[in-house]
């Protein structure tokens, strides 16, 4: 199966429209890298932490149930906590049932959140890769519509309608720094930008997914530790993402738990901005000078996930 074909310009600037009801279009904030006690630079934030169900996830949930059928046993899905919860949003605002599983890692602010919308929830399995064969299982046993993380067409073509979003809010920019887990978001923004600008991923120390899939020329198994490991730790990148990956992403970053936690604080305590471990891994590649810009480049980093108690930073 040919991503290229699937995930078009085309088929996500059609989508957009369709989903534009139920999401929002979330700002965007330029902050000065001096506030955070580096070299003055200008980079702006764009803040999908705050989109319906708290990252976004949303955009991609709404594509798959506007877009496929829905049958009377609802949908299922499996979920490091943040799938999970957009899945189970957008379940309750067009009147589906549905069933999420989530791995024993998933932090309980995100439990709540899937709780809040009415969802049946069910927690087991160490990591996300076990919560998706006890979904999948319960999806042949009842007939729910399976909903994938990252590794399904409509996915991938509603998180692409974020780099749509971000192309008309900052048209100028050079460079975008992107999250990567099973690598749904930044396949669909790159299939979005196809090339046009530069896009750079950042991934935990413990969870390379994409960068040993770009060492090996193909997805591979690879850790699912860290403190991110409830949204960038699944086994592997996506088959369907990785094409489009290999055309339009420059390079992965590889940023360490204490770059993450202190992105976390930081954008806490300098911009009031509550974001999880994985929203705050792009940002943590600017913040611990891991991701360097020439001079006069300029960047734009993706706050994608808030699903956080900061009590805790």
């Amino acid at each position: 199966m040919a991503s290229s074909t699937l995930i078009t310009r085309e088929r996500i600037a059609a989508m957009e429209p369709r989903i534009r009801p139920f999401v929002r279009h979330t700002p965007v904030l330029r902050v000065d890298m001096a506030d955070f006690g580096c070299p003055s630079l200008a980079v702006d934030l764009k803040l999908e932490c705050l989109q319906h169900s708290g990252s976004f996830k949303a955009r991609g949930a709404f594509t798959n149930l506007l877009e496929r059928p829905v049958p009377e046993a609802g949908v299922v899905a499996a979920s490091g906590g943040n799938h999970g919860a957009a899945v189970a949003y957008a379940a309750m605002r067009l009147g589906h049932k549905a069933t999420i599983f989530v791995p024993e890692v998933s932090p309980p602010a995100k439990l709540d959140r899937i709780r809040s919308y009415g969802a049946e929830l069910v927690v087991g399995g160490a990591r996300y890769a076990e919560a998706l064969a006890a979904s999948e299982s319960f999806a042949e046993k009842t007939g729910a519509l399976q909903i994938h993380a990252f590794n399904q067409e409509e996915t991938l073509v509603g998180q692409g309608t974020l780099g749509l979003e971000i192309e008309a809010d900052l048209p100028e920019i050079d460079t975008l720094l992107v999250a990567v887990g099973g690598g749904g978001l930044i396949g669909g923004i790159a299939a979005w930008f196809a090339g046009r600008i530069r896009i750079v991923a950042v991934e935990p120390e413990g969870a390379p997914t994409l960068h040993l899939a770009f060492e090996a020329g193909r997805p591979v198994d690879a850790p699912a530790e860290g403190i991110a490991a409830d949204s960038l730790a699944p086994k592997r990148v996506g088959e369907m993402m990785f094409p489009i990956a290999e055309a339009y992403v420059e390079r992965s970053l590889l940023v360490s738990d204490d770059d993450i936690i202190a992105a976390q604080k930081a954008l806490w305590d300098r911009v009031r901005i509550i974001s999880e471990p994985g929203g705050a891994a792009a940002f943590a590649a600017v913040l611990s000078g891991r991701y360097q810009p020439a001079p006069g480049e300029r960047i734009a980093v993706l706050v994608c996930g808030a699903n956080a108690n900061p009590a805790k930073f």
